[in-house]
């Protein structure tokens, strides 16, 4: 079986009664459930087919059987999981069909989250030091990847804003832009395994595309883009937001994959939201 990540991070898979979000380790058990070669970068419970650059890296064979591994666990087809290519950006789509088979894996629209309000279809990302962001709202679940370009430009906001609008539609008698829409209702936040605040060494421009914030949240030529998405998420009006604590890059290195621990030859962990 595959195997999810340790406790503090499993702890976040339950958001509301309905919404299920979990985050992905590199970690694997021993024995005939191990689907990738043995050694490498990409031995373990790789669910990435390309790397950063684009070009494929792992075995497709192995990582399509890791990806039903996943889908096994959370009793999710992987049909009925849908991603985008990821482009650091602040798109997020909206789910309004099933997905069909066919597209699984091919067809895919650039973007970087999905919101939806439809039952057992699960929005994923991929991520390597990125941040996952899950979030929910009565009758709606969304997925963001969110590395510092696109909490720069805005990816909270956006899948806020299309969370929002799923949910509206979905319950006709709510208002999501009504005062004290957060806690009265349940608009809850999941931060799942990311490079840390103590490991992500940036230049003064990545800062400064922050401004203040950026300054708050730097220290010694590291930046923490965690507290970064907390502050971004707070002001949105999510009230509530659970941090698994995890680091990717300074955490036990057969934990996680890690862009820039491992210089970027490594695979891809996920984050996943559904409604049940």
């Amino acid at each position: 079986m595959a195997a999810l990540p340790p406790r503090r991070a499993a702890a976040s898979r339950s958001l509301l009664r309905s919404r299920r979000a979990g985050f992905t380790s590199e970690s694997i058990s021993p024995g005939p459930a191990r689907s990738s070669a043995p050694g490498g970068p990409y031995a373990t419970l790789n669910l990435g087919l390309t790397g950063a650059d684009g070009e494929p890296r792992d075995d497709p064979e192995h990582v399509q059987a890791n990806r039903r591994l996943l889908a096994g666990q959370l009793g999710l087809p992987w049909e009925r999981i849908v991603r985008g290519r990821q482009v650091h950006g602040i798109t997020v789509h909206r789910v309004d069909e099933v997905p069909r088979a066919a597209l699984a894996d091919q067809g895919r629209r650039p973007g970087d989250g999905h919101a939806t309000a439809l039952r057992g279809v699960g929005a994923l990302v991929l991520v390597a030091d990125c941040l996952p962001i899950a979030l929910a709202a009565p009758g709606a679940a969304a997925m963001l990847h969110a590395g510092w370009r696109g909490l720069a430009g805005g990816i909270l906001a956006r899948g806020v804003e299309r969370l929002r609008e799923v949910a509206s539609e979905a319950d006709p008698s709510g208002d999501p832009g009504a005062a004290g829409y957060g806690p009265a209702t349940g608009l809850v936040a999941a931060i799942g395994p990311g490079i840390g605040g103590c490991c992500y060494e940036v230049g003064d421009e990545v800062r400064a595309a922050f401004g203040a914030l950026g300054e708050d949240a730097g220290r010694d030529g590291r930046l923490d883009l965690k507290l970064i998405a907390r502050r971004q998420l707070a002001e949105l009006g999510v009230a509530q937001v659970h941090d698994v604590g995890l680091c990717t890059a300074c955490s036990d290195p057969g934990l996680f994959f890690s862009h820039r621990r491992d210089l970027g030859v490594t695979g891809r962990q996920c984050g996943i939201v559904w409604r049940t």
